[in-house]
């Protein structure tokens, strides 16, 4: 395959075709990548901005393995997704193709189980846990209600529980079970507090922090869904705190180079790791840490995967009250979007993301890929992006099949 100028264009297969995979095959092809999509979906948002799009899991190997060997590509790669990272790393360690971490590294940091495992046994502070692979095993556990039920390696959320009696947890676990690629599930113990989400990105095994923001969550829905990311969040000897576990998870789990996502619960004072990924999170988080930071993330990820030198990371933090709102919808058909040209015509928003493809059924609101999009809004301070949002919220229109707004008001009221 040539370009117009008659030169050999290199080839990339991006896993996953979402609305923040967008930025990713962006970069790429200003670099010069010819770019081939692999989502299992028919229609994703990322397939318009591809050369070829192949409808697939990325979780299923043998299938991505046979379309690598058809394309012979230069390069593997995903961004802001957590399970296709180690399809990512396998398949590239397996043909040969640069990979900026191992793939056993890459099941360590997507795989609940390995990842908790390696916590505890290095003294890095995680909330007391344990991995079942059968539901008869819960009769061996010691551990107090409430309990969080988790499969080991989903993406999304998805099957992420609060349990508040046996019955509940026999439920979220068998269920949990179910979704998981390996049968294995984590039920651990609930820690009360604030959740934090903090963004590093790994140079030279040195971690540098780049965003903290706060993780609000829909209240009182079975599940653990964000609906809101807040800036700034924590004090500078908190962001110490989390600057020094960020590079204890670096050190333990041998992360060199590449991106970082922790995230946190505060509890009396103490940070516990909930979870973490080698990558950038998910639901336009590239943004934010750019508007946060200064740093260009997905363009620093892109040198990082293709191989380029980039200058060193210089951060320079906000002034500015930001926020990330998601938006959710009540159950139907979404066929239209309505206010969203005004809002940022007017700097009532900064960003929109779309992460729904129209028309969309929603049938739930329960985990991060439920969301129909989210904005990014800024101010001076607290009250202005308050009033912000509260504009937002009045304007935004979701318009189902049966032309009535289905855009749920009420999660963003209780913010």
């Amino acid at each position: 395959m040539r370009n117009k100028n008659n030169k050999k264009m290199k080839k990339a297969i991006v896993l996953a075709g979402g609305y923040d995979q967008i930025a990713l095959i962006k970069e790429l092809k200003k670099r010069g990548y010819y770019v081939y999509l692999i989502d299992y979906y028919e229609n994703p948002p990322a397939k318009n901005y591809v050369g070829r799009h192949f409808v697939g899991s990325t979780l299923d190997l043998d299938f991505v393995r046979a379309i690598a060997k058809e394309i012979r590509p230069d390069l593997i790669t995903t961004a802001c997704t957590d399970q296709a990272l180690l399809t990512s790393a396998e398949i590239s360690e397996e043909l040969g193709l640069p990979t900026y971490i191992s793939a056993e590294t890459a099941k360590e940091v997507t795989n609940k189980s390995y990842m908790k495992k390696k916590m505890w046994e290095v003294g890095i502070p995680t909330s007391k846990y344990y991995i079942i692979k059968n539901i008869r095993e819960i009769d061996d556990i010691e551990i107090s209600y409430p309990v969080v039920i988790k499969p080991a390696d989903c993406n999304s959320s998805k099957g992420v529980k609060k349990a508040q009696n046996i019955t509940e947890l026999i439920n979220a676990l068998t269920n949990a079970l179910k979704i998981s690629r390996t049968n294995t599930a984590i039920v651990e113990e609930f820690k009360h507090g604030k959740e934090f989400s903090a963004d590093f990105y790994i140079e030279h095994g040195k971690a540098q922090l780049l965003s903290v923001t706060e993780s609000k969550k829909i209240p009182d829905n079975g599940a653990f869904t964000i609906v809101q990311s807040v800036y700034p969040a924590t004090t500078e000897l908190q962001n110490r705190d989390i600057e020094n576990i960020g590079q204890r998870i670096a050190d333990s789990f041998g992360i060199d180079n590449s991106p970082l996502l922790v995230q946190f619960i505060e509890d009396d004072g103490q940070f516990f790791v909930i979870e973490f990924s080698a990558r950038m999170g998910g639901g336009s988080k590239y943004k934010l840490i750019e508007v946060i930071s200064g740093v260009c993330i997905m363009s620093k990820y892109v040198d990082l995967v293709t191989g380029v030198d980039s200058k060193k990371i210089e951060v320079n933090q906000s002034a500015e009250s930001i926020e990330v709102d998601y938006i959710y919808c009540k159950n139907g058909i979404l066929e239209s979007v309505y206010g969203i040209e005004q809002l940022l015509q007017d700097n009532t928003i900064d960003f929109y993301f779309q992460y729904k493809m129209l028309p969309s059924k929603i049938t739930q609101s329960l985990t991060s890929g439920d969301r129909l999009g989210g904005v990014l809004i800024s101010g001076k301070n607290s009250i202005e992006v308050l009033q912000k949002r509260n504009k937002f919220n009045r304007i935004i229109r979701g318009i189902s099949a049966d032309g009535v707004d289905i855009v749920n008001h009420e999660i963003i009221n209780q913010l």
